[in-house]
């Protein structure tokens, strides 16, 4: 078994959405999913968060690879990574919140800590 989950879709599809969705927690601290993009999103965001405490050129052009707006990248390294300068790790917060009314699937909201 691979270590992650494949979400029903080709792989460049996959990463665009995880992509996606890793930039819009970014810049609004949290977000509605199913759990199981939830659980692929949260060791994403992590390293961009890991990421923006070394706070170098290096550092911040990795992350712009990764996160889709330039000015999300620029509030990672400015606020998000200052912030959890003392915390190692565990930046992120996955809350269970029950099925989704239409296909019951395990919803959950992630949010930053």
């Amino acid at each position: 078994m691979s270590g992650h989950r494949k979400l029903g879709r080709p792989t460049d599809q996959r990463m665009a959405m995880l992509r996606a969705m890793t930039t819009y927690l970014l810049e609004n601290g949290q977000i509605k999913t199913t759990l199981s993009r939830a659980k692929e999103v949260a060791p994403l965001a992590e390293k961009m968060v890991t990421l923006a405490k070394k706070n170098n050129l290096a550092s911040y052009r990795q992350a712009l690879a990764f996160i889709t707006k330039e000015d999300v990248a620029k509030k990672l390294f400015d606020e998000i990574g200052p912030k959890y300068a003392e915390r190692n790790g565990g930046y992120t917060r996955i809350v269970k919140i029950g099925p989704r009314r239409g296909d019951a699937a395990e919803m959950a909201i992630v949010q930053l800590v």
